[in-house]
């Protein structure tokens, strides 16, 4: 199994270009089963969860062919199966956006419950109402969601905002007969390119960007799909940014979208760090000291949970008291124990961490989850010794090239297995 291992104190410096984004890549994959052409993904991130749907598309008889590291062509006119399996499916929570597109298409579907990662639960009753709703029959057996029905047209109103429910939904209504109006939708930019890119195939789809959607279905007529280019990935912008401000290093990153960070950099400038913005390029200028600060994960546009650990990291550098309230996930401190073994001072009352900052010490630790792993690198940029950050096979699964994008930034890092 790999670990990196890290000599904390490194200055970075360079830039550094961010990839796809793997929250996105990962349902235009899936909308692949909606269309009658093949269709060719650029900027598609080299990694684990990517190779995880992927496959799970041939399964189903569709062919899915990597023409580079961050290119992928597919073609789901043969598939034969509409059946995801429990070997593929408990690798990657995501697998469950097959669900509404397989249905919407071929009428009938059975896909596992699904597994991938251990931040909290995150049940799929939003989704299965939704389809209920549109006219499917949906039964649970033997570990599967067995759905069959021709679907047609509803008025969906979510009780709580579900990004993968939106977007199964917004799949399902493409194909779907009449018109689905979606209420509280959920507004991330990884949905926005979803709505585009089926907008643009010929289905209506109104209010994209909005918590209000319509979409009017084609009635089983399969869409024609452009080439197109996933947009960047924000949470790994906001990742290699925490890089440079837990180092105190000033360092520029390429390939990103300004406007997809704003809650972010706002964050940053709350705790002293200031930015040069020119077009797709974000450069963090580092002050003299970290200020503390206090953070509310929420939807977007909101502060992301998906940042949450990486900014706890930061936090326990800082000069002060800081204080994060997370909102959404109620497993996403595992990795607390694991910073407290470097040295970072952190009480956990339920749902709020309070984090005094000070100074850290290298460490064994071990990754619990994708950004916890996140999280565990940056504090290990910074400690004082010789850090080993063990079952990275979490950051496989959601960064590209981690280890090779920080050591061309200057830091001491290397990946080695035990």
């Amino acid at each position: 199994m790999d670990f990196l291992q890290i000599n904390g104190g490194a200055k970075l410096n360079g830039k550094v270009k961010i990839s796809g984004a793997k929250n996105a890549a990962l349902p235009l994959i899936a909308m692949s089963i909606l269309a009658g052409n093949d269709i060719k993904i650029s900027n598609v991130p080299n990694v684990a969860d990517i190779k995880t749907l992927a496959q799970l598309l041939r399964n189903l008889g569709a062919s899915a062919e990597f023409l580079n590291e961050n290119s992928l062509k597919i073609n789901t006119n043969d598939i034969n199966s509409t059946k995801a399996t429990y070997d593929i499916v408990r690798k990657m929570r995501a697998s469950i956006l097959v669900l509404g597109p397989l249905l919407a298409r071929f009428g009938h579907c059975e896909v596992s419950l699904p597994g991938g990662c251990a931040i909290g639960a995150r049940p799929i009753d939003l989704h299965l109402s939704a389809l209920e709703k549109m006219g499917a029959e949906i039964d649970i057996k033997d570990g599967y969601v067995v759905c069959k029905g021709k679907l047609k047209g509803a008025t969906i109103s979510f009780d709580k905002i579900t990004v993968t429910g939106t977007e199964n939904i917004v799949m399902a209504a493409a194909l779907a007969e009449g018109k689905t109006k979606i209420i509280n939708a959920a507004k991330e930019p990884e949905v926005v390119q979803l709505c585009e890119m089926i907008n643009k195939s010929g289905v209506k789809i109104e209010g994209i960007g909005t918590d209000d959607l319509t979409i009017y279905g084609s009635g089983g007529k399969l869409l024609k799909f452009s080439d197109f280019s996933v947009i960047p990935d924000r949470i790994e912008a906001g990742t290699y940014l925490c890089a440079g401000a837990i180092t105190k290093s000033k360092i520029t990153i390429t390939n990103a979208n300004p406007n997809h960070l704003v809650s972010v950099l706002a964050k940053f400038n709350d705790m002293g760090f200031n930015f040069e913005i020119n077009d797709d390029e974000i450069t963090i200028i580092p002050p003299k000291t970290i200020k503390p600060t206090e953070i509310i994960t929420s939807e977007y546009p909101g502060f992301p949970t998906d940042m949450q650990a990486q900014f706890m990291a930061l936090a326990c550098v800082a000069d002060g008291v800081s204080v994060i309230d997370e909102r959404l996930f109620e497993n996403r401190f595992m990795h607390v124990g694991e910073l407290s073994r470097m040295g970072a001072d952190i009480k956990l009352n339920g749902h709020i961490a309070t984090i005094n900052g000070t100074h850290l010490n290298a460490a064994d630790v071990m990754a619990t989850d994708l950004r916890a792993s996140s999280a565990l690198v940056l504090a290990a940029l910074v400690a004082k010794g010789t850090s080993r950050v063990h079952r990275i096979y979490h950051l496989d699964r959601g960064y590209e090239n981690l280890e090779l994008k920080l050591r061309n930034l200057g830091a001491d890092i290397q990946r080695a297995s035990e």
